[in-house]
């Protein structure tokens, strides 16, 4: 009796009409996702590729001064 109408469907309503295929719906939807994302990565690193840096990146050096954090032993 469960294969023939289903453990989610005690009617026995036929629910075909509610379903969907899967392959030209999700591929096509984890496709654009891909491009998508791909998309604002290549932005991302191609037009800001210093917003992650460290900001004592950008101090212009100075020769004669030693920084704080070298310290003599």
């Amino acid at each position: 009796m469960l294969h023939e109408k289903g453990s989610g469907n005690p009617l026995g309503i036929n629910s075909n009409s509610d379903r969907i295929p899967f392959h030209p719906y999700y591929t096509l939807k984890d496709i654009i996702g891909f491009i998508t994302s791909l998309i604002i990565f290549i932005m991302f690193f191609l037009f800001i590729p210093n917003i992650l840096n460290d900001p004592e990146n950008f101090i212009e050096a100075n020769p004669l001064i030693t920084p704080n954090h070298i310290q003599p032993e």
